[in-house]
């Protein structure tokens, strides 16, 4: 596994290429501790889950894979949904400013990513009360990423993913985030031509780092 780590003011990055998602997990939880102690900075994780379902705590036995594919169950808030190539992760672990305001800490990572949408002439936008960010328009609509976070003592963990270049065949097996009326998207899809993660690895950042700087202590 390759690592690559930058330190701004308050923010410490690290990028880690392919993580299988329970390792991510672990790692998750060492550093929210460490962040809550005050042992380490607040923290930026990206990277990229091998195919992998997880559910959050509202998920209902049927949202879940009608063929028996595993699942893992984790702390995190919203419902089931997949990880996998092609798909940025994002794992903010930050002490908030304001931590008895988790709804405002998404909406910034919602408007962060619908920003990123945006340099790429994709126009995305919230929806309502359904978290994550969405595409709306004549096509129907189609989420191009979901957000799902638990907070401890003020402390963030889980976060983001973005669908980049994925294989979305993979929400096949699932109602993904519980949604029944709604289809799932990527930047490659939407602009009809591939693009990669690195292509939009310095754009999310550039997005993501500043917003996070300003919401954390």
């Amino acid at each position: 596994m390759n690592s690559i780590m930058t330190i701004n003011r308050s923010l410490h990055v690290d990028q880690l290429g392919v993580m299988d998602y329970l390792q991510a997990w672990q790692l998750q939880k060492g550093i929210q501790e460490k962040v809550i102690s005050g042992q380490s900075p607040n923290t930026l994780l990206l990277l990229e889950h091998p195919s992998v379902y997880t559910a959050g705590r509202r998920t209902e036995l049927s949202d879940r894979p009608v063929d028996g594919t595993a699942v893992i169950d984790v702390d995190r808030g919203g419902k089931i949904t997949w990880h996998g190539l092609g798909q940025i992760v994002g794992y903010p672990i930050i002490k908030l400013k304001n931590s008895t305001d988790v709804v405002g800490f998404v909406r910034e990572l919602e408007n962060a990513l619908i920003k990123v949408c945006g340099e790429f002439g994709i126009e995305a936008q919230r929806y309502c009360e359904r978290s994550g960010v969405w595409i709306r328009d004549a096509k129907g609509d189609r989420k191009i990423a979901a957000i799902g976070l638990r907070v401890a003592k003020g402390v963030t963990m889980h976060g983001f993913a973005l669908n980049v270049n994925p294989d979305l065949s993979a929400y096949d097996q699932i109602i993904p985030c519980g949604i029944l009326d709604a289809k799932v998207t990527s930047l490659s899809v939407e602009l009809n031509r591939p693009i990669s993660i690195s292509e939009v690895m310095p754009i999310l950042q550039k997005h993501i780092n500043p917003m996070l700087e300003r919401v954390c202590l």
